[in-house]
C-alpha cells in the first residue's frame, strides 16, 4: 500500500476516532471552556493528526495514546462532577474582581488580571463606565459576569406592572428553500395555508425562500433569497390560535 492510500486510511480511522471520543466527552469541551480543557483537547486533536500523518510509526502507538488521553479526560470530568474539590482544583473557582462597586486590585494581581482587561471585558457586556457596576465575576472560563447598580439596571414590564405575553421560540417551516413538512405537523399547520401566507407577500415558490419561522404567538417570518424580509403579524392567521 503507497502512503497516500496509508494517509487516506489512517485519516479516516483517525477522524471517526476522534468524532466518537468527542461524544462520548460531550458538550464540556465546548460550553465550559476552561484553560485545562482547551490545552486537553488541541492535545487529543495533535494525536489523531500524528496517527494520520506521521507514517514511520505504527498507527496503534497513535492510537492507543488517543484512547489514554481520552479516558483520562473522561476519568476526570466524572471525579469532578462527584467530588467538588476535585473539580476546584481543575477547574478553579469564580472570582469576584469588583465588590461593591471596588475593584479587588489584590485579587486581580494574584489572577494575573489587568485592569485593561476588566475594561475590556466590561465594554463587552456593554458597560462603558466602572460607576455603573455592583459586581463584576471572573467565571473560570474566563468570561466576566457584571451585575449593575440598580439603578443602571434596565426596566422591564415588571418593574412598570405592564402585562407581558411570552413570545416562544420561533419553529423553522421552511428551510432552504424546502417545506419542513414534519414541523407543520406538530403545530397542525397546512400546506395550503404556508403557500396562502407565502402568496401573500408577493412569493410564489417555496423554492425562493430561505428561512420561514412562526412563533406559538404567531408571528410569521419570511426571508428570501433576494433578502426581501416579511412579517405576518396577524394572530388570527395562525391556525393554531383560532
Amino acid at each position: 500500500m503507497n502512503e497516500t492510500a496509508v494517509v487516506i486510511v489512517r485519516g479516516i480511522i483517525a477522524f471517526f476516532s476522534l468524532l466518537i471520543f468527542a461524544r462520548l466527552l460531550g458538550k464540556q469541551q465546548i460550553s465550559q471552556l476552561t484553560f485545562f480543557d482547551y490545552v486537553l483537547g488541541i492535545t487529543i486533536g495533535s494525536i489523531a493528526a500524528s496517527l494520520t500523518t506521521e507514517l514511520d510509526s505504527r498507527a496503534w502507538v497513535h492510537f492507543v495514546g488517543l484512547v489514554v488521553w481520552t479516558a483520562s479526560v473522561l476519568v476526570l470530568q466524572l471525579i469532578s462532577e462527584k467530588w467538588r474539590y476535585a473539580s476546584k482544583y481543575v477547574d478553579g473557582e469564580p472570582v469576584v474582581v469588583v465588590m461593591n462597586g471596588k475593584i479587588m486590585e489584590d485579587t486581580m494581581k494574584k489572577l494575573r488580571y489587568r485592569a485593561v482587561d476588566l475594561m475590556e471585558q466590561l465594554r463587552d457586556k456593554g458597560v462603558f463606565d466602572l460607576n455603573e457596576v455592583e459586581f463584576a465575576i471572573l467565571e473560570t472560563n474566563g468570561k466576566l459576569s457584571v451585575l449593575k447598580k440598580p439603578q443602571f439596571q434596565p426596566v422591564t414590564p415588571i418593574h412598570l406592572n405592564i402585562p407581558s405575553i411570552p413570545t416562544g421560540i420561533g419553529t423553522e417551516l421552511i428551510y432552504d428553500g424546502k417545506i419542513v413538512k414534519q414541523n407543520l405537523k406538530d403545530l397542525n399547520i397546512t400546506e395550503e395555508w404556508l403557500y396562502s401566507q407565502l402568496k401573500a407577500k408577493g412569493i410564489d415558490n417555496v423554492s425562493d425562500v430561505f428561512l420561514a419561522t412562526i412563533t406559538p404567538n404567531g408571528s410569521f417570518f419570511v426571508d428570501t433569497y433576494m433578502d426581501r424580509l416579511k412579517r405576518i403579524t396577524d394572530i388570527s392567521d395562525y391556525p393554531g390560535l383560532n
